[in-house]
């Protein structure tokens, strides 16, 4: 790999791309948003990285304190990857980024690789905007994640929850998309009979009344 460079600009903004700037850097930290990771899951959910440019990104974010690796314990006895608190500083970063791209992605191509959680970022806000707490789970024909809202902090993660979820919420790609660009508010959607809302917890109710 080509020696790391630098913009060498007294900028925050360059500072920033200095550290997460080059080519899939930001989409590795959106994978590792989910939680700890394998190398072989960042692999496989990562369609078109190298294993040498998923190697030498992960040793940069772990040189600039962004990502630790650590062993589990036994019986697994395997290796994971995972943010350190200034790595997860980087959720509204990305969700910024989602809700500024939602709105060029129009029709899917044959070539494009999809995986349900990453319509969690995009998500994010109008999820919370509800004002509620909780866990929601989101279900799609492409799978499922978890959203956890909570003293206004926001985190995802793929499939269900694991200690269960205070309601599910079960929508297609495209109706996904239109929240996401604010064109729909969950309770609209679910008014329309585009969003199905499972549950009777304060959450629901509220997401119902988005």
């Amino acid at each position: 790999m080509p020696p790391r460079r630098s913009y060498d600009q007294y900028c925050a903004a360059a500072r920033a791309l200095d550290a997460v700037g080059d080519r899939w850097t930001l989409l590795i930290v959106r994978e590792l948003l989910v939680g700890p990771r394998r190398y072989t899951d960042l692999h496989a959910d990562l369609p078109g990285v190298s294993t040498d440019v998923l190697a030498s990104r992960l040793k940069d974010l772990e040189q600039r304190g962004l990502a630790t690796r650590r062993k589990l314990p036994p019986p697994a006895a395997a290796y994971v990857y995972e943010l350190t608190g200034r790595g997860r500083e980087l959720l509204p970063v990305l969700e910024a980024l989602a809700a500024w791209g939602a709105p060029g992605l129009d029709e899917r191509a044959p070539t494009d690789a999809v995986r349900a959680h990453w319509f969690a970022l995009p998500l994010l806000r109008p999820l919370a905007e509800s004002g509620a707490e909780g866990v929601v789970e989101v279900r799609l024909a492409e799978g499922s994640f978890h959203v956890r809202l909570a003293d206004g902090a926001r985190a995802y993660g793929d499939g269900p929850a694991p200690d269960g979820a205070d309601v599910l919420v079960t929508l297609d790609a495209g109706t996904c998309l239109a929240v996401s660009r604010g064109e729909l508010t969950v309770g609209q959607g679910a008014r329309e009979g585009r969003i199905e809302i499972t549950g009777d917890s304060v959450l629901a109710k509220a997401l119902r009344e988005t």
